[in-house]
C-alpha cells in the first residue's frame, strides 16, 4: 500500500506549531520501498525550507551505526563480544579491579558495564578516544558488570570505536567511513560537523513557550567524545539504508552483505532487561532497544542533541521501518502521532499509550525516600502524607537557558510497587516514568529514568 504523501505532509504541517518544532523530516521504508517528505524551516532565523534530503542530527541513534560496525568485527573474528574488554586493550582500566577484569564488548553495546561517565576533558583531536580509555583508569563503578542495565551517553561506545581503532589502526572517523558508510552507499552521513554542507544543515533550535516559539540552540553540537555514540548526522533516506541492514539480516539496499544474518540475529535476540521499560522499551538489545506493542516485537533506535532529535521504528515481522528527524523538541507525543499517521495508512497497529496509574498509596514511603545520585544529576524522593514527589535538581546553565526553575518537583503516581508516573509540570513536558528497585537491604538502591541508573546515597 503506497504512502499517501499529500495526506501525510498536511498531518505533519499541522503538529509542527502545536508542538514548536521548526521541521520535521519523515522517511518510510516499506515492501522494499523508500518515501520521504519534510514539513517547516530547517532555521527559524533564515526561514529555509526542510526537504526529505535536510541533514539531521542523528544523537545516540549513532550507536547503532557503531554497533554495526563493531559486529563486523565481530564476524571477521577480531573481537569476541564476551572476551574481557583488557584482552583487546591492554591498558584498560578502570577503578574497580574486578570489574577491570570482567567488563565485556557486550556489557558495552547492553549497558550494563555500570561505569560511571567519567573520563574529564579529552579534547577533540583525532586522539580523544585514547584519551578517554586512559582517562577512565579512576572512574567508579555504578553497579557490578552485568547487575542491571544504565545508560551509558559516552563512554561504553567510545571504548568500542578503541578497539576498532586499535584493530584497523585507523581513527574511528575512517573506521566508520570504511566499513559502514561507503558499503551502504551513505554519501549525506557524517561522523563529524565539519564535513556536512552547512547549506542542507537544519540548526538545532529549543523552546521555553509557544508563545516564544523556537530559538536557534546555544550549543551547536556535542563534543567529539560523544562521536560513536551522538555525532552522527544523516537523512532520513540514509538512517532507512542502516534499517535496511537490520530488517533483511545484514545486507545493504543494493543486495551488498554488511554484517552476517547471525550477527543481525545476534544484535537483536541479545537482550537484558531496562528498569524503567515505559520510556521506549522493556529490552536493550546490541544497539538496538527492543519493544514490545502488545505482542508485537519493535527495535527502537532514538537519539537527541541539544536541539535536535532523531527517532527510528523497525517493524521485523514486516519488513518495514519508519524514522523521524527533527530540529527541535524533543517531544515524545509528537514523534509517536507522526509515526502513527503513517502505520495507519499501512494498516499496521499504532504505539501503546503511555501506562495508567493505580489509585492506591505505597504501602511504606521510607522504602523509596532518600537522595539518588549520578555524577552531575541529583534527584531526591520525599514523602509527603503517604504520597511521594521526585525534585530534580536542573544544571544551572540549563535553567537559565530554558527559563526553569533551579529545582523541579515532580509528583509519583505509582504504576506498580517499582514504577511511578510523573506528569508533567510545564506545558511543553511530557509525562515521565521513573523506576525504583533493588531492595536487598531495606530502601531502593537504585533510581532509572531516562534510561538513566542513579544510585542511592547513604
Amino acid at each position: 500500500m503506497p504512502i499517501d504523501i499529500p495526506r501525510a505532509e498536511a498531518h505533519l504541517n499541522a503538529l509542527l506549531p502545536r508542538y514548536g518544532i521548526p521541521s520535521a523530516a519523515v522517511g518510510v521504508l516499506h515492501d522494499g520501498e523508500v518515501t520521504a517528505f519534510a514539513a517547516g524551516v530547517t532555521d527559524v532565523e533564515t526561514g529555509t525550507s526542510a526537504t526529505s534530503e535536510t541533514v539531521y542530527q542523528c544523537g545516540s541513534m549513532t550507536k547503532t551505526w557503531t554497533a554495526l560496525a563493531f559486529m563486523q568485527l565481530v564476524d571477521e573474528g577480531g573481537a569476541d563480544l564476551d572476551e574481557p574488554v583488557r584482552a583487546q586493550l591492554p591498558g584498560f582500566a578502570v577503578a574497580d579491579p574486578e570489574a577491570t577484569a570482567r567488563i565485556t564488548p557486550r556489557h558495552l553495546l547492553h549497558h550494563t558495564h555500570g561505569i560511571a561517565e567519567s573520563f574529564g576533558d579529552p579534547g577533540e583531536d583525532d586522539d580523544v578516544y585514547a584519551r578517554m580509555t586512559a582517562a577512565m583508569s579512576d572512574a567508579p563503578q555504578m553497579f557490578p558488570p552485568g547487575s542491571t542495565h544504565g545508560y551509558s551517553a559516552a563512554l561504553g561506545y567510545a571504548l568500542l570505536a578503541r578497539i576498532l581503532e586499535v584493530h584497523d589502526g585507523e581513527r574511528w572517523d575512517e573506521v566508520m567511513r570504511r566499513r559502514l558508510l561507503t558499503p551502504l552507499g551513505l554519501v549525506d552521513t557524517h561522523t563529524r560537523p565539519e564535513d556536512v554542507d552547512p547549506a542542507r544543515t537544519a540548526t538545532g533550535h529549543l523552546i521555553r513557550s509557544l508563545e516564544e516559539g523556537p530559538f536557534r540552540t546555544p550549543v551547536d553540537h556535542l563534543p567529539r567524545a560523544f562521536g560513536p555514540g551522538g555525532n552522527i548526522t544523516s537523512t532520513v533516506r540514509e538512517v532507512l539504508a542502516m534499517a535496511h541492514v537490520v530488517v533483511s539480516g545484514g545486507l545493504a539496499p543494493g543486495g551488498d552483505r554488511v554484517v552476517s544474518a547471525e550477527a543481525v540475529r545476534e544484535m537483536t535476540g541479545s537482550r537484558v532487561p531496562v528498569p524503567d521499560p515505559y520510556l521506549i522499551g522493556p529490552q536493550w538489545a546490541l544497539g538496538l532497544v527492543v519493544c514490545d506493542w502488545d505482542g508485537r516485537t519493535v527495535y527502537a533506535s532514538d537519539g537527541s542533541t541539544i536541539g535536535q532529535n532523531a527517532r527510528l521504528r523497525v517493524f521485523p515481522d514486516s519488513g518495514t521501518a519508519v524514522t523521524v528527524l527533527t530540529n527541535g523538541g524533543p517531544r515524545e507525543p509528537f514523534h509517536r502521532e507522526v509515526c502513527d499517521e503513517i502505520l495507519g495508512q499501512l494498516s499496521m497497529p499504532a504505539a501503546p499509550g503511555p501506562p495508567v496509574p493505580r489509585k492506591s498509596r505505597p504501602v511504606d514511603p521510607s522504602r523509596y525516600t532518600g537522595v539518588y545520585r549520578n555524577l552531575g544529576t541529583r534527584y531526591e524522593v520525599s514523602a509527603e502524607g503517604g504520597d511521594l514527589h521526585l525534585t530534580l535538581e536542573l544544571d544551572p546553565m540549563q535553567a537559565a537557558v530554558m527559563g526553569r526553575p533551579p529545582r523541579i518537583r515532580y509528583d509519583m503516581l505509582p504504576i506498580s510497587g517499582t514504577h511511578f508516573l510523573m506528569p508533567p509540570t510545564h506545558p511543553l513536558e511530557d509525562p515521565q516514568t521513573v523506576a525504583l528497585y533493588d531492595f536487598t537491604d531495606g530502601p531502593a538502591r537504585f533510581l532509572h529514568t531516562n534510561a538513566r541508573i542513579h544510585r542511592r546515597l547513604d
